[in-house]
């Protein structure tokens, strides 16, 4: 079986960009190496693409929401950190305006929320 991984924002304003410097950093630091990825928007079609459309907060969450048009589509549509607080419906902190640091603990958590992940697909 193929597993594919994607990510796509519901906004396009940093469509093609490469990712904060910060993130690079940490995600190096923990041997992963995003440098070269860059940023593209969310698409209708993903919802064919994939089957479950994880979302870091609140806003992206209703914004795919509005997006779906079928059930099917909306059915597939989570918040990430309930993988790690079911039923909390948390957001990840934006940690843009921040320092290093909060990337280090939004890191954490979906690290966390990535191993939840993996093992309720194996």
């Amino acid at each position: 079986m193929i597993k594919l991984v994607e990510s796509a924002g519901t906004a396009d304003y940093h469509s093609g960009k490469s990712p904060d410097r910060r993130a690079i950093e940490i995600a190096k630091k923990n041997n992963i190496n995003i440098s070269k990825y860059k940023a593209r928007q969310f698409e209708k079609s993903d919802f064919n693409k994939f089957d479950i459309i994880f979302a870091m907060d609140i806003n992206n969450y209703n914004d795919l929401k509005k997006i779906a048009t079928e059930t099917k589509e909306k059915e597939k549509i989570k918040l990430i950190l309930n993988e790690i607080e079911p039923c909390l419906n948390k957001s990840v902190p934006d940690p843009y305006y921040g320092n290093k640091d909060g990337f280090e603990i939004v890191f954490k958590l979906l690290d966390k929320a990535c191993d939840k992940i993996i093992k309720n697909i194996e």
